[in-house]
């Protein structure tokens, strides 16, 4: 017996429920990912409904957050909404979460939507070089876990102005810019250690982690041998582009020739991002209330829901 219901597309689709879209071609080119080609057709049949689904869950609470405001006799404003979107590298849960956030800072109940991803909370190069770890970003071990728990624990309690550090994909290392969160109705938290717990961090007696504030987790999922020809065919079309870009961490890779940056690719997914899949990211799928099973050219195919 699974503990998910599980939906084909067509069954998924049928779940949107006459929600209307109202996102553009051009907001979509905008949303999707560098390998990715994020359709109106899978915008319509895959994420239209499950912003539905994750609307209700939001109502409910909020709802739920009045009755008890009353009861209190408070007038406290109701914590945000915390949906966490977990997957491997390359396997497109940035996109999925550029996406619903679009698309649920339509709904009236809940216009304010921010998403934070967990890269901002690797610790600096400096420190991984130090550690002797930079081969290892990514890893549990290469997160300042304390800080992001403290984070979406500041977000979750109401405080104003809660602020996250920002990292940056160019030069590979945290930045001196900072992210303000102010009291959103939502907050959408993505990243590879999302759906991890206590046990993946047996280094580290901190026992809180970010799955313990989580109101619904997602996971957008796929064979590996596909999430590794996405890996290669995205670092392949960086070469081309943001590897050549003034003050990029890769740029040596653009003086490879094109099978020697091939193999390059495939060599630093199998000692690193496709070892972290199956070590510490695979593990926790089961974890999330919500599972995207991806097939071909980043297309849903399944859709699971934990019952």
């Amino acid at each position: 017996m699974s503990p998910y219901l599980s939906f084909a597309r067509h069954q998924w689709a049928e779940l949107r429920n006459s929600v209307p879209m109202r996102l553009s071609e051009s907001d979509l080119q905008e949303l999707q990912g560098l390998n990715e080609s994020l359709t109106m057709k899978e915008a319509v049949e895959i994420y239209l409904p499950l912003a539905r689904l994750l609307n209700l869950y939001v109502a409910a609470r909020q709802s739920r957050n009045t009755v008890l405001n009353q009861f209190l006799g408070n007038a406290e404003k109701t914590p945000p909404f915390v949906i966490g979107i977990s997957g491997s590298v390359a396997v497109g849960k940035s996109t999925t979460a550029r996406l619903l956030r679009a698309l649920l800072s339509r709904w009236e109940n809940h216009p304010k939507v921010e998403l934070i991803t967990t890269d901002g909370f690797l610790y600096p190069n400096k420190v991984l070089n130090e550690r002797n770890i930079m081969h290892k970003k990514g890893f549990p071990e290469s997160y300042d876990i304390r800080r992001l728990v403290q984070f979406v624990s500041d977000v979750k309690a109401g405080l104003p102005h809660v602020v996250a550090p920002v990292y940056s994909h160019l030069t590979y290392d945290i930045t001196e810019q900072e992210k303000v969160v102010h009291r959103p109705d939502v907050l959408i938290i993505e990243g590879l250690n999302v759906l991890q717990s206590g046990m993946d961090y047996p280094h580290d007696p901190h026992r809180v982690f970010i799955s313990d504030f989580l109101d619904f987790s997602i996971y957008v999922d796929a064979d590996a041998e596909m999430i590794e020809k996405w890996y290669v065919e995205r670092f392949m079309k960086f070469r081309h582009g943001a590897f050549k870009k003034p003050g990029s961490y890769f740029n040596h890779y653009t003086q490879l020739s094109e099978d020697e940056a091939i193999a390059k690719a495939k060599h630093i997914w199998h000692s690193i991002n496709g070892k972290n899949l199956q070590e510490n990211i695979l593990p926790t799928k089961e974890r999330a209330q919500l599972i995207l099973r991806k097939g071909l050219n980043h297309s849903v195919e399944k859709v699971l829901l934990r019952k």
